[in-house]
Order: C-alpha cells, then structure tokens, then sequence
C-alpha cells in the first residue's frame, strides 16, 4: 500500500477514536486556568506547560462545541479553557505526489492531517493591516492556524488560477483546490 494511504488510513482512525468525538456530555463545571496561545503553547495558570505527554493528554479531550468555546470534556467533566486564536499549528507540509497530489501538515504537537475536502485549508485576511492568517481544519471542530513558513511553502508552490475575473493563488490537494487569496491589488 502507498504511503500515503497509510497515512489517510492512521488519520481516519486517529479521527474516528478521538475521545473528543465520544457521546460525552457531562455538565460544565467552570473555568479551568488554561490557554493555548496563538503559536500553540498551552500555559496553566500563566506558566508553560513543559510535559508534552500532558499536554497531549489534553489536546486529545480538546472540543470545539457549537457555542465557540473550547472545552476539556471527560466522561465526568466539562472545563472550559481560553484559546486566542486556534488550539494547533500546522508547522510543517509536506508534498506527496504519488497516488496523487495531496498535502500532509504535521502540527506541534506532532499530528498528522491531509489537506482535502474534509480537511480544507482556508486563508482569512486581517483587515487592518491585510495580513493573511491561514488555517486547515484539522480534526473534532478544530482547526491549526498555518505557521508563516509553511505558509510561505504553499505560496512557492501555488499556481495561479482565475476566479471572478481576478487571478488568484491556490494549491491542490487530493484533487481539491485551496484558494490563498488573490493576487490582484
């Protein structure tokens, strides 16, 4: 089997056992003191949070619920943490060829994902200052905000392609295209 086939077959069962997408729905019981900052470093109670095991541990029971908010959920308990931007980032792509052109982002905390339909990379633009801020759902609701490098990686590997009479940038992905943004001033 190809590579990359293993690599969607891991992803597809990482997915399909994740504790977050268990029937779980204890009531919430309050405010936990953690936050993950915008380059993916958990903190509790203001101090990093340097055991990569535990903090793993955390992000496995990581939800996204409908109202917005991130929350920690056991079978017994539900804590709500802070995110300021998103709880991964994507600080590595790589690029696949064979079976077919597709993209593998492997985030922090060393999880792997392939950019496709379920999976799609989305670019939105800060609008004081027209930064992009790019990003790839990553799994249970929860999206990885692509590192600047990698970003960079998608922008060098980029074809253009027309949309609405402008030319825009974008990559393909397990035969879906990714819009960067469009080229045009």
């Amino acid at each position: 089997m190809p590579r990359l086939d293993d690599i969607l077959d891991q992803i597809k069962t990482r997915e399909a056992n994740s504790a977050a997408r268990q029937p779980w729905n204890p009531s919430l019981c309050g405010d936990i003191d953690i936050r993950i900052a915008s380059d993916g470093i958990w903190y509790h109670e203001g101090s990093p949070l340097r055991r990569e095991q535990l903090v793993k541990l955390f992000a496995s029971v990581l939800r996204r619920e409908a109202d917005g908010e991130y929350y920690l959920l056991t079978p017994a308990e539900k804590m709500r943490i802070r995110v300021d931007d998103a709880p991964f980032v994507a600080v590595q792509v790589e690029q696949i060829t064979e079976p077919q052109p597709s993209l593998l982002f492997t985030t922090n905390l060393g999880e792997q994902v392939v950019a496709d339909a379920e999976h799609p990379i989305r670019v939105e633009f800060d609008p004081t200052n027209g930064e992009p801020r790019p990003y790839i759902h990553f799994r249970d609701n929860l999206d990885a905000l692509i590192s600047r490098n990698v970003y960079m990686t998608l922008v060098d590997i980029g074809e253009l392609f027309r949309q609405d009479g402008h030319s825009h940038l974008g990559v393909t992905s397990q035969g879906v295209r990714f819009d960067l943004g469009s080229i045009d001033e």
